[in-house]
């Protein structure tokens, strides 16, 4: 008995090893490939025609505020008004009638200040693969800035780069740990559903269609 319960133990030390070494290893290769592409400061981010500000509900449970939207809808504005971009894409869920991050972002940008005809909708980023992919085969950029906290940024700017689009991120300011540590936690198996999805998967988005114009006058 004591053998078998010997065993057991080994083998799951293990799995728990190799498993903490591919969540790590996936999360550091992600951070590598968006070296130096993440700014904080709005002025030192390179300039590009477009930005993709990914999406995030406005409320979280209880109908408090997000601090996530709030941040990242404070980051797109400033990057707009700093002329660093002409057109902003809010990129979000639109599963349900009831659900809609995308509106919410515009709603929020234009109480911002950003002209309403200067924002436009991607009601179909279920996910940031269809987000990202769709920057390129939706609405057509090449290169694109992505707004959100500095974790995501990573994520999406690695994901950008397997999908052949130069890209850069305006890192929005962070919600402390305490009050998002399921979020902090989701996003290292993020990263590594992320490399899987690069590399074995070969995942698509969930939706494409037709083209959209950006405005960039």
């Amino acid at each position: 008995m004591k053998t078998l319960l010997k065993r057991w133990w080994l083998r799951a030390a293990v799995l728990i090893l190799l498993g903490s070494g591919i969540v790590f290893g996936c999360e550091w290769w992600v951070a590598k490939r968006a070296e130096g592409r993440c700014f904080d400061d709005v002025n030192a981010v390179p300039e590009s025609p477009v930005a993709l500000v990914l999406g995030t509900s406005a409320h979280v449970a209880g109908g408090w505020s997000n601090y996530f939207f709030k941040y990242r809808m404070e980051a797109a504005a400033a990057l707009f008004k700093a002329g660093k971009v002409k057109a902003l894409v809010v990129s979000g869920d639109n599963g349900t009638y009831s659900y809609d991050e995308p509106t919410d972002m515009k709603l929020a940008l234009m109480k911002l200040g950003v002209p309403a005809e200067k924002i436009v909708c991607d009601y179909a980023g279920f996910r940031t693969l269809d987000s990202v992919v769709r920057a390129k085969a939706v609405f057509g950029q090449q290169r694109v800035i992505f707004v959100s906290q500095r974790f995501h940024n990573a994520r999406a700017i690695y994901l950008a780069r397997a999908f052949g689009i130069e890209a850069y991120g305006l890192d929005a300011k962070d919600v402390p740990v305490a009050l998002s540590v399921k979020t902090f936690l989701r996003e290292k198996l993020a990263c590594v559903k992320a490399v899987l999805d690069v590399n074995v998967l070969g995942t698509k988005p969930r939706f494409l269609g037709e083209k959209v114009s950006v405005p960039m006058e």
